[in-house]
């Protein structure tokens, strides 16, 4: 089964937000709460206490009712689960960073406190919530609240639970529930490669003879770019009113943005799968290196756009939806694939690597004088690392203009 996740924004002038707040605000008590008792018999008596014996502490607390606070004990039992998987994440990087400290940035540490004045994650089960009619129903506490939500119009396998995530100023409802796996094509021999950028946020190139494909990432480039110059504004402000660099308006024009860059990439998303689709490509090559980001060797002003696009989060939603129309995601490191020749068969080796080729920011110049777009050979290079043996007839006279989207 696959899980997918379903999102509804409730913002302030709703009537329910003030009751979801003070929930989501009890339970950042019973998450601070619980992670005291954690850390205090972890730094002091050295004994891990799991999530069985702390709902038991919890429970029988007189003093402080943060448990019995919270709306319905399932939610109060999964903040406590929620902590638990943090302080066993904490331990498996523990260990792992004394075998390999290599891998990591820096050394684990505990799980903190969260805000005093801050919210945590609400949760809700299946057992606590109903779908009747189309619509979800919540338990009596919840004052009438209900939900619409749309993953019912198609076929889904379970729905599993709900989340109020706050972002900011608002907060994110998300559904969660499981659709049923789909079988992969099988591999028919085109294949498309992907190389991720900034001015080219996508650069998909297939070996089908058809015309490779850019979606442009001058639009989220252009929102970072005002984002930062507002909230250099506004912090500017903010400090010299009150000597803090942070206030409502910044944290709500920062989930505004957040909010506008996901749809952009989950756009450029969906229109990347219904064309590989369309193409009747069977497998999708992404290049992505790990630690690209800390190991960036950009300039300042170019490092800044790249930092602020979520890759990350781009590449699962390209693995999702393509996973539901039956295409196979591959990622792969992409070392030599921009100084080596797809047109001249060569493998994206150090031994071929010849970075002076690349004679322009966009241009590409091949053994014998020709000039491709360099994202476009790095895409079907890309192509080449996981498919040693792949071909593209008759690609030459089609990669020197790639067609240029905005989604």
């Amino acid at each position: 089964m696959s899980t997918r996740v379903e999102k509804h924004l409730i913002r302030p002038s709703s009537p329910y937000f003030a009751m979801l707040f003070e929930f989501c605000h009890l339970a950042k008590n019973l998450y601070n709460h619980a992670n005291y008792i954690v850390r205090d018999k972890f730094i002091h008596e050295h004994e891990i206490v799991g999530y069985a014996k702390l709902d038991k502490i919890l429970k029988a607390d007189k003093e402080y009712p943060d448990y019995r606070a919270m709306p319905l004990a399932q939610s109060a039992q999964q903040v406590l689960r929620l902590l638990d998987k943090n302080w066993k994440g904490y331990f498996v990087a523990a260990k792992d960073y004394k075998e390999n400290p290599g891998k990591y940035l820096g050394r684990p540490k505990l799980p903190k406190y969260k805000k005093k004045d801050g919210l945590f994650i609400l949760t809700l089960t299946n057992q606590n919530c109903r779908i009747r009619e189309g619509v979800i129903h919540f338990p009596q506490k919840f004052k009438g609240f209900t939900v619409r939500p749309k993953f019912i119009e198609k076929p889904f396998k379970s729905f599993r639970q709900i989340r109020f995530v706050p972002t900011g100023t608002d907060i994110m409802l998300e559904i969660v529930y499981e659709t049923s796996d789909v079988e992969p094509k099988p591999d028919n021999g085109k294949y498309a490669g992907i190389d991720i950028g900034i001015d080219n946020l996508l650069t998909v190139a297939t070996n089908t003879g058809q015309v490779p494909f850019i979606i442009t990432g001058r639009i989220p480039k252009s929102m970072n770019q005002f984002y930062n110059k507002k909230v250099a504004h506004l912090k500017s402000i903010c400090q010299t009113e009150n000597g803090q660099y942070s206030s409502n308006k910044i944290r709500q024009f920062t989930a505004k943005r957040t909010r506008k860059i996901e749809d952009y990439i989950h756009k450029a998303s969906r229109r990347l799968v219904d064309e590989c689709l369309f193409r009747a490509v069977s497998t999708i090559v992404i290049g992505k290196n790990d630690g690209w980001k800390q190991e960036s060797r950009l300039s300042k002003r170019v490092n800044q756009h790249f930092v602020q696009i979520p890759f990350a989060k781009l590449i699962e939603m390209i693995k999702y939806k393509a996973e539901d129309k039956c295409i196979t995601v591959l990622l792969t490191e992409e070392s030599y694939t921009s100084g080596t020749s797809f047109l001249d068969n060569e493998l994206p080796t150090k031994e071929n690597y010849d970075k002076k080729r690349r004679i322009h920011r966009g241009l590409f110049r091949t053994a014998d004088g020709k000039t491709i777009n360099a994202d476009v050979n790095g895409a079907f290079q890309i192509i080449r690392k996981v498919f040693p043996k792949v071909t593209a007839d008759g690609i030459e006279g089609v990669v020197l203009c790639p067609l240029l989207w905005q989604v």
